[in-house]
């Protein structure tokens, strides 16, 4: 009996050391478990709400990298906010007049702001989930098929046009800028090497870019040169004064009542399209790093801030000032730009001209890299998902070089896309002005029939018929004054 009760307290004190090393390495898994747990909420999730497995965002070009800051959202913001588009906001004034132009402009500035903040605080509307991509955000708002069916196409649709608008915009000042130079053009360039010769330049820099976040140096001296080239015009037109007989009265414009109307829905989308960048905000955040203490979303909204108080400095002073300038002088077709080159090229020298067009050129391939990141990182995600593994160098460098000839191609065959560009722009505009309201309201479900339900309900729908506005305008406008559609003729 005593060698039996012996035996069974040697077999309790056993029990009992197994029972705490087990305890001891259930304290170890916990402690990991917590750790991965962790890691998680810095990265957006592995898995949908379905449990099916996502691609690692460690392999994707917006995602590989989380080295992202305040600077560099101010940098990318800028690049990607300030367009060519820019340049024909002085024609809205002319069919608006002052007083209705400079509402507009300020009413539709504030109205992005607001779309903007809603979208950096719905990066990480879940804990330790975030949404990096605008598509991503739109499948949690609205469900799998209508979110990919209200974001995928105008998505896609956006930045591949807004890249084939900086082919046929950048590869046109640069024969601008060759025959500014060289005033003997037998030996010029065609147009369309021209824009071969802008898109293979793009490319290389891509080459060199494989994430969004290395592009931040590329963005920095892209947004420099946007605002070196609406700078550089508007301070032109405060020297030069005003030009002869500037008369600053819509009505004389347009003398039909049809024409009147069409010419105002015309001027609210450029007002609309000059305000751009939207698709990109979310891809923007996701370059940035976030802990538990500090979100990205107070790293992103003091690069909004930044970025778009200098992009406020950009806009109203070309706008006001190029009216001014010219009044109803700013022929309608090119903004300008082109009216630089032709109409009113005495209002400006040689050296200021040749330098506005390479600042153009620089602005248009620098915006490039992070329009086309989008388009990149979605043919890499299927190319990962399909074969399991991250692209290779050699994959990555084919869907840059494909990528690049598809948009060539593009600008080749319709090289009069810049003149559609209200159509190309109102299609995928709800993007900035409704969705963003509309998601906000299916994700963070505020009480029904509050005043912030009310607002972000009507403004949303609001945005939505803005869209659809601007494009009865552009496509009635391209009804009246038809089109010179010179496929595969680039002028």
């Amino acid at each position: 009996m005593g060698e039996t009760v012996d035996g069974r307290k040697q077999d309790e004190g056993a029990f009992e050391k197994r029972i705490h090393i087990m305890n001891d390495e259930g304290d170890v898994i916990s402690k990991c478990m917590t750790k991965n747990n962790s890691t998680t909420s810095q990265s957006d999730s592995k898995d949908d709400q379905n449990g099916v497995k996502q691609t690692p965002d460690e392999w994707l070009p917006i995602t590989r990298s989380r080295k992202g800051n305040s600077w560099t959202a101010t940098f990318h913001l800028l690049c990607s906010g300030i367009g060519i588009q820019t340049l024909s906001l002085p024609l809205a004034f002319v069919y608006l007049g002052w007083f209705w132009g400079i509402l507009c402009l300020c009413v539709a500035f504030l109205w992005q702001l607001y779309t903007i903040g809603l979208l950096v605080g719905l990066h990480e509307c879940v804990p330790g989930t975030r949404y990096s991509r605008y598509l991503q955000l739109s499948i949690v708002a609205f469900g799998e098929k209508l979110g990919k069916l209200f974001a995928l196409f105008p998505v896609m649709y956006l930045s591949t046009g807004t890249c084939v608008i900086f082919i046929i915009t950048g590869g046109g000042a640069m024969k601008l800028f060759y025959q500014l130079i060289f005033d003997d053009c037998s030996s010029n360039l065609t147009t369309t090497e021209w824009f071969l010769v802008f898109i293979s330049f793009a490319i290389l820099v891509s080459l060199f870019c494989p994430d969004l976040h290395s592009v931040a140096i590329v963005s920095f001296t892209g947004g420099i040169m946007a605002i070196g080239y609406c700078t550089t015009l508007w301070i032109l037109f405060v020297a030069k004064g005003r030009a002869d007989d500037t008369s600053y009265d819509p009505s004389k414009v347009v003398e039909s009542e049809a024409g009147r109307a069409r010419s105002i829905l015309n001027a609210l989308g450029i007002i609309a399209v000059a305000f751009r960048g939207h698709n990109v905000v979310l891809e923007i955040q996701g370059t940035m790093t976030s802990t538990p203490n500090r979100s990205s979303a107070k790293l992103m909204w003091k690069g909004v801030t930044a970025s778009y108080v200098i992009i406020a400095m950009c806009f109203f002073p070309l706008a006001m000032v190029g009216y001014w300038a010219f009044g109803n002088k700013i022929p309608a077709n090119g903004g300008i730009l082109t009216a630089l080159s032709t109409t009113l090229h005495h209002h400006s020298s040689k050296p200021v001209l040749g330098l506005i067009y390479v600042q153009v050129v620089i602005s248009c391939v620098a915006a490039f890299q992070i329009y086309s990141m989008v388009v990149y990182d979605n043919l890499e995600r299927v190319y990962a998902s399909r074969t399991g593994r991250e692209c290779s160098k050699l994959s990555r460098m084919g869907i840059r070089i494909l990528f690049g000839g598809l948009t060539f191609f593009i600008s080749v065959a319709f090289p009069f896309l810049q003149t559609l560009a209200l159509i190309i722009g109102g299609i995928a505009l709800h993007l900035t002005f409704g969705y963003p309201c509309l998601m906000w309201i299916a994700i963070k479900r505020p009480p029904v029939k509050s005043v912030r339900w009310w607002f972000n309900l009507w403004l949303g729908f609001l945005g939505v018929g803005l869209s659809l506005l601007v494009l009865v305008g552009a496509v009635w406008n391209l009804a009246c004054r038809g089109l010179d559609a010179n496929f595969f003729h680039p002028h």
